[in-house]
């Protein structure tokens, strides 16, 4: 049992004297006397109460764990075994497929985008029993969902489940980077390999189910471009054992004289044995029928030209091309993009393959047709239904989005030296065993999901809510200038543009992906001006896409300036590599700065750690050097390094000041582009070094031309309540605040550092904030939380892709009662294995 600590606040002025004076303290201070937590919630606290050990690092949860290897599991070569995609980034064109290899004892995943964890939990595919995850590229792309996985196996069980993790080249600085974030990294097994040094494929995994081999393609490196490991690929050859043929036992018994006993187990394991009744050694070809050879499953991953041009030169696969005494490949699964698949010169490589069945399984133009988390899905399109003002993702691709993208080619049919090729689709299967199914499956493929389908059973559950829309409709169509009788206008909102600021919330869940809510993720969109993001969770990029649309999304990347991220628990950074390797490959060639990332400091060893990877095209500050004391230095010293130099409290901070000073000088002028005043980071009471944000700003003209302030925008990350959220809201005409917890579960959020509903609202009402949002709900809550409306005449609930246009906040509360209607029936839903996954994974961080 964790145990409450009434902790109470000293005045704000205290500061000890061996604290930098930029800082304040996470909380220095605890009573001198404890009391266990009680369950009911019904405890009473301080509104500053909060779990010290937790804030200081010292969880016991952060013990690393001890026997992390699997136990040995007895393997049948007879199993049911299958290879399913697992179609992540499917319709969003954002990240790799991935590929399941299944066999009853056993489990293989190839590529581990984004989204992985979220999909499985949808499509309740199960993920405890993954032994090995193989990645055919070092990359954002196929590996951005990794730190999650590694995650939620860490949580599972007492000890936790280990697993290899395969891939080319440095790997390992992959998974070294990820330990500043990751507990009990020990779990991880890195595996490495790099080509060949024979003919044949590298072994990876030889057992009595299955092989594995990786094939590199590795493209000359050009004197431009420089060496990173994401530009190696990798075919992956998967052979199953092959299955002996019957045993004869009649023929064993009366021709062979073999008498019934362990003789016939030798005969049937490959052994030969003497026969009991004659003079002879029986062989098992003598009583055996005759063998069937195991299935061979490629996957295939070839990013570019350049690879294709490698992958028709492998001296390795020349053994598995059709022809005499050639091995026979089953089935290829293509994780190429159909940008590569539909070249003459990659065809010719399909073509000697004969008799072979193709899965393209990259990015086909047919996979966007619909929604592969449909769950969420199904979401958006009701409330763009019920408040396209606040919702304008519809939920489901236009038709015209999906004819403009990337038009297909898959290969013709009525080639004879080439076999069946089909567009992969979401959950599709190829059976491998038992081999009288050897082949395509598709009674898994999830029925097609419409936007039209999802609006008829909304109106048919609520009738009433077409009623209501109309409601809604009429918010916006009041004269100019008319207000709420109960409401002041702040002077910042005095006719105010459309154009200004909105915010859009990408991600309002917590700890892990779920059906309904992806992670934190906050897109401020400053329109012509630039864009902000506050905190980038696994999974932000697809909910752009979903968004603004794929070309809208790689828009909004490109004008990214800042990303500031609030502390180092990856479901809030986890999607960041992502991010930043996209927006570099967009403005490759483009005169550009590069975009300044604040946060932790331990994040910087991630992101330095990961650079040698993939390209990320980035500065990073520290949050410590973004608080108002330190930007009151800066000014104050009109830009001179005394803020760094020798004998100031930055000095122990940082090792080498003048880079830091540099990249804090360039923050300025991006803010001073995108028309925002400050960025202040305070510290927050969650973990160490949790940060909540500030932005506000630049002053503007009024219709008169007088002088009016701008808007000010806080973010709390997440936190518990602590009077620097309220000193730092001051005034605020937005405050983005964590809600986790329902309000009688109180202890809970004490535990973990978390806010619960009211003490959220109690924050923003204290600091005279014109208008709360509330999000980072725990997942128990799968789509609207426990709220009480009592308390709530100047707060929202967020959605996942929730857009506010500073505009339309005047509006804001007002839609509240009308998401009850919408959720009528769901206010109180949990999924037990949801709920227990997300204990698990808070656990873990």
């Amino acid at each position: 049992m964790i145990l409450k600590r009434s902790l109470r606040l000293l005045p704000l002025l205290y500061r000890p004297l061996k604290s930098p004076p930029f800082l304040l303290p996470l909380r220095p201070f605890s009573s001198a006397s404890s009391s266990p937590m009680k369950k009911n919630g019904s405890s009473k606290s301080s509104p500053f109460e909060f779990n010290k050990r937790r804030a200081d690092g010292f969880d016991e949860t952060g013990k690393a764990k001890k026997n992390l290897e699997r136990k040995t599991r007895k393997l049948n070569p007879n199993t049911t075994a299958y290879a399913q995609v697992l179609g992540t980034g499917m319709d969003t064109q954002d990240t790799s497929s991935s590929v399941l290899l299944f066999f009853d004892k056993q489990r293989f995943i190839f590529n581990a985008g984004e989204g992985l964890q979220r999909f499985c939990t949808e499509h309740k595919i199960k993920l405890s029993k993954i032994d090995h995850v193989f990645l055919s590229r070092v990359c954002s792309e196929t590996a951005g969902g990794l730190p999650g996985l590694l995650l939620t196996l860490a949580g599972i069980g007492e000890e936790g489940l280990s697993v290899n993790v395969w891939g080319p080249s440095d790997l390992k600085l992959l998974v070294d980077a990820m330990k500043c974030f990751i507990p009990r990294a020990a779990m991880v097994h890195t595996r490495s390999f790099g080509p060949s040094s024979t003919p044949d494929p590298t072994v990876l995994v030889d057992d009595e189910v299955v092989k594995i081999s990786a094939i590199t393609l590795e493209p000359p490196r050009s004197e431009e471009s420089c060496s990173k490991s994401g530009e190696i690929s990798v075919v992956y050859v998967c052979e199953l054992a092959e299955i002996m043929g019957k045993f004869d036992l009649e023929k064993a018994k009366k021709v062979f004289g073999v008498r019934p006993g362990p003789k016939y187990s030798k005969l049937q394991c490959g052994e030969s044995v003497k026969s009991d009744e004659k003079d002879i050694t029986v062989y098992p070809s003598d009583v055996m029928g005759p063998s069937v050879p195991g299935p061979i499953v490629l996957l295939v991953d070839c990013p570019t030209e350049s690879h294709v041009a490698q992958l028709l030169s492998a001296k390795s696969l020349e053994s598995y091309y059709s022809g005499d005494g050639g091995k026979v490949v089953n089935c290829i699964i293509h994780l190429s993009p159909s940008s590569v698949t539909s070249s003459l010169t990659y065809q010719s490589w399909m073509k000697r393959f004969h008799s072979t069945q193709h899965i393209l399984a990259g990015h086909q133009r047919k996979n966007m047709e619909f929604p592969v988390l449909k769950a969420s899905s199904r979401i958006a399109a009701r409330l763009n239904y019920l408040c396209p003002q606040f919702f304008p993702a519809p939920g489901f691709w236009p038709p015209q989005h999906v004819t403009n993208a990337i038009v297909d080619s898959i290969p013709s049919d009525q080639d004879s030296n080439l076999g069946k090729s089909i567009s992969a689709e979401n959950l599709l299967k190829f059976t491998l065993r038992p081999y009288a199914n050897l082949g395509m499956d598709r009674s898994c493929i999830p029925p097609e999901l419409t936007s039209p389908q999802v609006l008829d059973e909304l109106l048919s559950e609520i009738p009433e809510i077409k009623d209501k829309t109309e409601e809604i409709k009429q918010f916006w169509n009041k004269p100019n200038g008319e207000t709420e009788s109960n409401t002041v206008l702040p002077s910042c909102l005095e006719n105010i543009r459309r154009d200004d600021m909105e915010i859009v919330l990408l991600g309002t869940g917590s700890s892990q992906p779920s059906k309904y809510r992806n992670v934190s993720a906050i897109y401020i969109d400053l329109f012509s001006k630039g864009s902000l993001l506050l905190d980038c969770g696994e999974g932000t990029l697809g909910q752009l896409k979903r968004r603004y649309g794929l070309d809208g999304a790689d828009e909004a990347v490109r004008k990214l300036r800042c990303i500031w991220i609030s502390h180092i628990h990856a479901d809030h950074h986890a999607g960041l590599a992502r991010i930043l390797a996209l927006r570099c490959k967009l403005l490759k060639g483009v005169t550009h700065e590069p975009a300044i990332v604040v946060g932790p400091r331990s994040l910087k060893h991630f992101l330095d750690a990961y650079q040698r990877l993939e390209e990320l095209d980035m500065e990073f500050l520290d949050c410590r050097s973004t608080t108002k004391t330190s930007w009151a230095s800066l000014e104050g010293s009109n830009g001179e390094s005394s803020l760094f130099s020798k004998g100031s409290p930055m000095q122990s901070v940082f090792k080498t000041p003048m880079t830091d000073l540099a990249c804090l000088k360039n923050l300025k002028k991006v803010l001073g582009d995108i028309g925002v005043e400050d960025l202040i980071s305070f510290p927050v009471v969650h973990c160490p070094q949790a940060f909540g944000v500030v932005v506000k700003a630049a002053e503007r003209l009024n219709s008169v031309g007088e002088r009016i302030p701008g808007w000010k925008m806080v973010y709390s990350g997440d936190t518990r309540p602590c009077p620097e959220i309220v000193e730092a809201s001051q005034d605020a005409t937005v405050l983005i605040h964590e809600a986790t917890f329902e309000d009688d579960l109180i202890d809970e959020a004490l535990a973990k550092n978390h806010s619960t509903t009211k003490e959220a609202i109690d924050m923003g009402s204290s600091a005279g904030v014109y208008r709360i949002v509330l999000t980072h709900f725990s997942q128990r809550y799968p789509k609207i939380p426990v709220i009480d409306e009592s308390h709530m005449h100047n707060t929202c609930i967020a959605f996942d892709l929730m857009s506010i246009n500073v505009a339309d906040l005047q509006v804001l509360p007002k839609v509240l009662p009308y998401f009850k209607t919408l959720f009528k029936d769901e206010m109180v839903e949990e999924d037990g294995d949801d709920v227990a996954m997300d204990e698990l994974k808070e656990i873990a961080l």
